[in-house]
């Protein structure tokens, strides 16, 4: 497999390509909160800055313990099992399914208001090929049109914010006084709030999309990412709707909600404003195309190495992109957008629960964590406290969205539970192709040369998978451990054949581990356990000396969670992963 020989993203690049998704919500958000919160729409969205101000800390802690691609993926994959893991993977292409395709058709009906005379679904279509190749153009190339889009954004959104203070002082507060006197809804101030802040919390989308490339991104900006796009937000969302009850008229945001900023350009700055406000709508919305390509390519990559998608994805072309990822996803954006006929309701709803679920998971991924690697080094620690409250504001953001659009939740579970599916059976395929076995050879009579191929072949492809080798590290752990290590394996890999390593010291003695593996082979005996000792110490170099050695992948290698004292981060071991 080729490597990915790009250069590293700086704090910059990486925070313009999940920035773009994250600060395009400016565009959509504020209106949404205002039509279920009115007036007090600025403080719901405060309420959702002290939110992703939690999450930051939480993200922080899983991706600095465990700096691998994947997200809530990862996380869960290193702390329970791979298919708990798989589910939250499906919610996260889910997400970015949504992501793309909305975020195209969105930004293309922001250019048909200024260009009309073209067709808006061929349009989406030539945005999400357009950003198809250069995703496969290399995260370098990504980067560079990201960051570009970025500045322009901000720029925009701050003369937006300096326009609408300028109108303030010269015309007052008035609008301010006669919106904050119109009555609240039927269900009072605690209501509006509540369905404001549901409504409020897909403006951090894209918050997660950091954590799915972190392995392209330089030693230390990941948590600076966070810190960015957490600023971002927790400022020009409130403000925004702020200065939106300043200078609209709440009667009239229901008539402009789907280009309300270009609205408040207009009334604020004039038809130049609002027609910046425009433009820089069609580019970040398209910006929110290419973190979508970008986060899915990671998170696939990883689940590809993972054996849960074919390895057929791993081809890479010059410039190390997964081509065949990228692709794969355009195909299912653009039959998402046929099959929808463009009807961005229904891909909302997969949007928003996709993306709140992926969020808690990720919250109960740090729980996890802390409950079964407490050893495991990390540069920074949420407080189990603050990890239950952001796990409860996200659990109530997706009642009150369950409680405005059930309907979009049906969707979300037609979308669900087909991808659930196609997981499943990859995660169970050789038990799905030892019954298909079984099936032709009790059909074998009438067609038995059909038969006798079919089944060489099968037998062939499940040998194949099943004589993967795995590999675990050991320091001499007690049979319990040990024990636990061949449960773990036993349900969720495919394979007959385990080396157990230990590394050791001159003058160790492994009398007793030998006759403890000697008990577990005879317990375990559809896996052929082999035991090796090697002199030294324990390091990527044995690491990679013994995957290069075995030609096993270093995915396919197991350790135990370090302790303090371990001389290495988990990143520097080269993908290993936890088990215990």
């Amino acid at each position: 497999m080729k490597k990915n020989l790009n250069k590293k993203l700086n704090e910059l690049q990486a925070t313009a390509i999940c920035g773009n998704d994250i600060s395009s919500s400016c565009l959509y958000v504020s209106a949404l909160t205002i039509m279920y919160a009115g007036q007090f729409a600025w403080i719901s969205l405060l309420i959702v800055a002290v939110v992703l101000f939690l999450f930051r800390k939480i993200y922080g802690e899983v991706v600095g313990a465990i700096p691998l691609n994947g997200g809530a993926y990862n996380v869960l994959l290193n702390t329970s099992t791979k298919r708990i893991a798989s589910v939250a993977a499906t919610l996260t292409v889910l997400s970015y399914m949504a992501t793309a395709v909305i975020s195209a058709s969105e930004g293309m009906h922001y250019l048909h208001g200024i260009f009309s005379g073209f067709d808006v679904t061929i349009a989406t279509i030539v945005v999400l090929v357009a950003f198809t190749g250069l995703a496969i153009l290399g995260i370098g190339e990504s980067a560079f049109v990201a960051v570009i889009i970025f500045i322009i954004h901000l720029i925009t959104l701050s003369t937006l914010v300096l326009a609408s203070l300028w109108f303030i002082s010269n015309n007052g507060f008035q609008t301010f006084y006669i919106n904050w006197e119109v009555p609240v809804s039927s269900g009072g101030v605690v209501t509006a709030l509540f369905l404001g802040f549901s409504a409020a919390m897909l403006g951090i989308s894209g918050f997660e999309s950091s954590a799915n490339f972190v392995e392209e991104q330089e030693p230390g900006v990941f948590p600076k990412t966070l810190r960015n796009m957490w600023a971002i937000v927790s400022f020009f969302n409130p403000v925004l709707a702020l200065l939106l009850i300043c200078i609209i008229p709440l009667a009239e945001v229901g008539d402009h909600r789907e280009s309300l900023l270009a609205f408040l350009g207009q009334t604020t700055g004039g038809s130049w404003l609002a027609y910046l406000i425009s433009v820089d709508a069609v580019l970040v919305l398209c910006g929110a195309v290419l973190t979508s390509f970008v986060g899915v390519s990671g998170l696939l990559n990883r689940m590809t190495l993972d054996r849960i998608l074919p390895n057929y994805f791993l081809k890479q072309n010059k410039r190390g992109s997964n081509y065949r990822i990228i692709i794969s996803f355009l195909v299912l954006c653009v039959s998402v957008l046929f099959v929808t006929k463009g009807d961005l309701i229904s891909l909302a709803g997969v949007y928003t629960f996709s993306f709140l679920a992926v969020m808690g998971l990720f919250g109960i991924g740090n729980l996890l964590l802390k409950f079964k690697r407490k050893k495991l080094p990390r540069p920074e620690r949420a407080r189990g406290i603050s990890v239950v409250i952001a796990i409860t504001f996200i659990a109530i953001a997706f009642a009150g969205n369950l409680y405005m659009n059930i309907e979009s939740f049906y969707t979300f579970i037609k979308y669900l539970l087909p991808a659930l599916l196609f997981i499943a059976i990859m995660l169970n395929r050789t038990v799905l192709i030892q019954l298909l076995i079984d099936a032709l050879e009790y059909f074998s009579k009438p067609l038995r040369k059909i038969v006798l191929f079919s089944n060489r072949y099968l037998v062939r492809l499940n040998i194949k998978i099943n004589s993967q080798e795995f590999v675990f590290f050991t320091k001499g752990d007690d049979v319990a451990i040990l024990n636990k290590v061949m449960q773990y394996v036993e349900a969720n890999e495919t394979t007959k054949k385990l080396k157990i390593v230990n590394v050791k010291k001159e003058g160790e003695s492994n009398d007793s581990l030998i006759k403890d593996l000697e008990v577990l082979d005879r317990a375990y005996p559809d896996i052929d356990i082999e035991f090796i000792e090697i002199k030294g110490t324990f390091g990527p170099e044995i690491i990679d000396e013994l995957s290069n050695r075995w030609d096993i992948p270093k995915n396919f290698m197991f350790i135990g969670s370090p302790g303090d004292r371990f001389s290495y981060r988990i990143s520097e071991l080269g993908g290993v992963r936890l088990i215990m």
